[in-house]
């Protein structure tokens, strides 16, 4: 039986979308993708996305539903692959590319063009967000004056890496801890 989330604002505000049950896969709360979109709600639009640890779709679809010119997902496992195609369809995302693929291999290769944003949510407890930090800023995936945006079982703190990141703003919901930084360049 699979689950489902619903898109909350923009253009496609109401649609709901299916999502199997995948081990670790649990899409961004409503409360806290709304609060994200908030805080981006005047950046969103003609501009291009990067959704590592894509799961559901929920953040990249949220994204398209705003404004986005285009997202791009990495997702490892093959349901929620399949899934994330099936519900491109529905939605009829032609700016939508997915790629069924770890999304640490896919950080290895520096990007031709890079993104707006990066949309973090990896699995929780696997220790993801610094080594994911890491390739993010080595390989510049983020374009200059973008954002990442990370979602963890844990507080961000500047501190916390060796690369010098700016968190402009930062929530907890539940146990769900969310951040926005920039790098400092």
């Amino acid at each position: 039986m699979a689950n489902s989330f619903q898109i909350i604002g923009g253009k496609h505000r109401g649609r709901k979308f299916s999502f199997p049950n995948v081990q670790g896969l649990r899409p961004s709360p409503n409360k806290v993708r709304e609060t994200l979109f908030n805080w981006l709600q005047f950046e969103t639009h003609n501009k291009t996305f990067l959704d590592l640890f894509a799961g559901s779709g929920a953040l990249g679809f949220e994204a398209l539903s705003r404004g986005a010119k285009s997202v791009v997902s990495i997702e490892q496992d093959a349901n929620a692959f399949d899934f994330l195609v099936k519900n491109k369809a529905l939605l009829k995302a032609d700016n939508l590319t997915i790629f069924q693929k770890d999304a640490l291999l896919f950080l290895q290769k520096p990007p031709a063009v890079a993104f707006d944003f990066v949309l973090l949510d990896p699995p929780f407890n696997k220790n993801y967000v610094s080594k994911v930090l890491k390739l993010i800023i080595q390989n510049s995936f983020v374009a200059s004056g973008g954002k990442i945006y990370i979602e963890s079982e844990f507080k961000i703190n500047a501190d916390m890496y060796s690369t010098p990141i700016n968190i402009i703003k930062q929530k907890q919901s539940a146990s769900v801890h969310y951040c926005l930084l920039n790098l400092k360049r």
